[in-house]
């Protein structure tokens, strides 16, 4: 006798299957990251990612109006300083390029939140997220030390209107140093969303194109996660958790959808997976030599990352997923 149970039944029709549909993407899930340039007029396509650009702060300004106006709730702020020193000036003075961002954003839109990256490696001469050694070759940052900076980073990006502060420097104790920095400036109502579970990845390459954060010499692996591991991921969240952070996230995505699954399930705290550039450029490259459905392949890619367990998705593609959601 052939079974009771005929599941075929509930994907008969569009609506049926829209209305017991498990998993729903919507643009309330989307954070489009942005790169902020000095200079005026200027949008430069970034190569290895077709449709992103390097944008002035006036165009950062005109590029925010058009996120919210899609109803994106956030961005995500990224710096190419003008000149780049050992101290990282640009990353935590008052004129930096993410706080000018920033301020000209939260002036124009004010209810879009605007998430700053608060890291180094886009600031410092060398490319490393922090403090070196003298002479060093090797790229091991120098933990504590780092720390200082990071927490002068914070409060400036947050004196200039940043609604979260998103440490991704991955250096130990930096949730709560930066945590302890917020609440001394009087900005205790300022959330901190860590980069918790950010990994040593090759899938970050078009990125350091386009915020030119390439590091001169050595590489990332001292100090972000090696890819084999995942209850070491367990073990950074819960110290960033214990130090105060208020939302964590995992970086990358597609390939680490197993840990966020892992941070969902060891949390009861909002949970973000960055779509980052390499995955981005990947269908992005697929797409323009008409190998996919460039539109079909990033909402079922979208949505596995929410399937997953992301309550935030930062991605490239937040812009035309938003499109095609409406």
């Amino acid at each position: 006798m052939f079974p009771n149970h005929r599941p075929r039944r509930l994907r008969t029709h569009p609506q049926l299957r829209r209305m017991v549909r498990e998993t729903v993407l919507t643009t309330n899930d989307l954070i489009y990251p942005l790169f902020a340039v000095p200079g005026e007029g200027i949008a430069k396509e970034v190569k290895s990612m077709p449709g992103v650009y390097q944008l002035s702060v006036d165009k950062i300004a005109e590029e925010a109006k058009e996120v919210y106006d899609l109803g994106i709730p956030g961005i995500i702020l990224f710096g190419i300083p003008e000149d780049k020193d050992t101290d990282a000036t640009g990353a935590w003075h008052d004129c930096g390029i993410v706080q000018k961002a920033a301020t000209a954003v939260k002036e124009v839109v004010p209810d879009l939140i605007v998430i700053a990256d608060t890291c180094l490696c886009e600031y410092t001469a060398h490319g490393h997220c922090g403090y070196l050694e003298v002479g060093d070759l090797t790229g091991k940052v120098l933990n504590d030390p780092t720390l200082e900076l990071l927490k002068k980073t914070a409060v400036s990006q947050a004196k200039a209107g940043a609604d979260i502060i998103a440490p991704s420097g991955m250096m130990d104790g930096f949730v709560q140093a930066i945590r302890v920095a917020l609440d001394d400036a009087g900005y205790q109502d300022t959330p901190i969303l860590s980069y918790a579970a950010k990994y040593a990845s090759a899938y970050y390459g078009p990125f350091r194109d386009a915020a030119e954060s390439a590091p001169q010499f050595g590489d990332r692996r001292t100090y972000q996660m090696d890819p084999g591991n995942a209850r070491e991921a367990l073990k950074e969240i819960g110290l960033d958790i214990a130090e105060g952070a208020d939302m964590l996230m995992v970086k990358p995505a597609l390939a680490y959808m197993d840990i966020i699954w892992r941070v969902k399930e060891a949390s009861n705290l909002p949970v973000a997976a960055y779509n980052v550039s390499g995955e981005y450029s990947m269908i992005k490259a697929a797409a323009l030599n008409g190998w996919i459905d460039e539109q079909r392949v990033v909402l079922e890619t979208l949505t596995s990352f929410k399937r997953a367990g992301t309550d935030l998705i930062l991605t490239y593609h937040a812009k035309d997923a938003a499109r095609w959601l409406q």
